[in-house]
C-alpha cells in the first residue's frame, strides 16, 4: 500500500526516513524483569515506561520503538511510507566485554531483520556491530548483509577513546566497502559528556560535535583517499562540518598537522551523505547548497523526543523545486541502500 502526503502543497510524494530507531524486544522484556544486559532497567513514570541505563541516561520507551504495529501506525500518521531502521545508539554496548557484546549484536540483528521482514516492505534494517572487537564486527557485518539481508550498518564515530579513523577500525571500513553497503555514523552516549552536563548539552551540542570530529578525522587522516568507494552517512545534518568546512580548508593550507589528505577538506564533502535533522529550514537549505541535493536524505530521529518532524515541516521555506524534494524524500536513499523503487513513487 502507498502512504503518501502532500509535500509543500504540491503533489503526492513517497517518503523514506533514513533516521529511525529500534529497541529489541529482548531488551524491553529483560529490563522489565530486572535481568537486562549491562544493567538496563525499566522505570515507571506517570504510567509510562522509561528505559534507564546504569550510567545515568534514561528515555521514554514508547511502544513504537519495538512494536511493529505501533510503528507502522505512527509512520502513517506522519506521512512516512518507508524507513531505514537502526538500533538506538544507546545500545551500541561498545563499553561491554567483547564476547558478550558480539552476542548482543547478533541477537539484536536477528530482531532487526525480523522487524523489517514482517513490515510488508515498509522497513529496511541496518546492523549494529561490536566495534570493541573489530574482527567480530567484520564477521557480523558479513553475516548481517549476506545472511540476514540487512542493508548496511550503523556504528558510532568513536569506540571508547578510539576514533573511527584509527587503524584498528580499518578492516570494518574495508569490509563495508567490499560489501558495497553504507555505514551510518551515529553519535552516542549513555551518561553525561564532560563539560556538557547542563542544559541537555550532552545531546544538543555533544552529538553533532562527535559527528563533526569523526568526519574531520576521516578526511585529515586520508581514510577517504584510501577507501574511495566507502559510503558514509552523517546524522544530524553532518553536525558542524558543513558550516566550518572553510576553517578546515584554511587549516589544510597553513598547518603542517592538517596535510594528511590529498585534497582540501571541502572536496570531500560529497563523500558523505547527510540527513535533514537540523530542526530548521535554513540550515537544511545551507546544507543542500554546500553538499548538493544528491547527498541529502530525509531523516527524522523517530521515535525520540528530538525527532525533527515530517518532510513538510523540515523542507518548508527551503525554496526547493519538486524534483529536489523528491530526491531528498526517497530517491537518494533508495539508491544508497539499494532498495526497490516503491510502487507509485512518482509525484502525481
Amino acid at each position: 500500500m502507498h502512504y503518501a502526503i502532500y509535500v509543500l502543497g504540491g503533489p503526492r510524494m513517497t517518503t523514506l526516513d533514513v533516521h529511525s530507531h529500534f529497541v529489541p524486544r529482548e531488551v524491553v522484556e529483560t529490563a522489565r524483569h530486572g535481568e537486562a544486559y549491562d544493567g538496563l532497567r525499566m522505570e515507571a513514570v506517570d504510567g509510562e515506561e522509561w528505559l534507564v541505563h546504569r550510567q545515568g541516561y534514561r528515555y521514554l520507551l514508547h511502544p513504537t520503538f519495538y512494536d511493529l504495529e505501533e510503528r507502522l501506525r505512527a509512520m502513517d500518521a506522519a506521512g512516512i511510507d518507508r524507513a531505514v531502521v537502526s538500533i538506538s545508539p544507546t545500545l551500541f554496548m561498545y563499553w561491554t566485554h567483547a564476547s558478550s557484546g558480539a552476542d548482543f549484536c547478533r541477537r539484536a540483528n536477528d530482531e532487526l531483520a525480523a522487524f523489517a521482514r514482517d513490515s510488508d516492505g515498509r522497513l529496511t534494517s541496518v546492523a549494529t556491530l561490536p566495534m570493541q572487537d573489530p574482527d567480530a564486527a567484520c564477521v557480523e557485518l558479513r553475516r548481517a548483509v549476506s545472511v540476514l539481508g540487512l542493508a548496511g550498518a550503523q556504528i558510532g564515530p568513536i569506540t571508547g577513546d578510539v576514533w573511527l579513523d584509527d587503524a584498528q577500525h580499518r578492516d570494518v571500513l574495508l569490509t563495508a566497502q567490499e560489501l558495497d553497503v553504507p555505514l551510518i555514523l551515529h553519535p552516542y552516549y549513555v551518561g553525561p559528556r564532560p563539560g556538557l552536563e547542563s542544559f541537555y548539552l550532552t545531546n544538543l551540542i555533544g552529538n553533532p560535535l562527535e559527528s563533526t570530529i569523526s568526519a574531520a578525522r576521516l578526511i585529515f587522516a586520508g581514510v577517504l583517499d584510501e577507501l574511495p568507494a566507502l559510503s558514509l552517512v552523517l546524522m544530524h545534518g553532518g553536525g558542524f562540518l558543513p558550516y566550518q568546512i572553510g576553517r578546515l580548508d584554511h587549516g589544510h593550507r597553513v598547518r603542517p598537522e592538517a596535510k594528511g589528505c590529498q585534497h582540501p577538506p571541502s572536496s570531500y564533502l560529497d563523500r558523505f551523505f547527510y540527513d535533514t535533522v537540523t530542526h530548521a529550514a535554513r540550515p537544511v537549505r545551507f546544507l543542500i547548497d554546500m553538499v548538493g541535493t544528491e547527498n541529502v536524505l530525509f531523516g527524522t530521529d523517530f521515535p525520540f523526543d528530538m525527532a525533527a518532524g515530517t518532510l513538510d515541516a523540515q523542507l518548508a521555506d527551503t525554496g526547493l523545486d519538486e524534483s529536489q524534494v523528491e530526491m531528498i524524500a526517497w530517491q537518494n536513499a533508495t539508491r544508497l541502500f539499494k532498495l526497490a523503487d516503491p510502487a507509485g513513487a512518482a509525484g502525481g
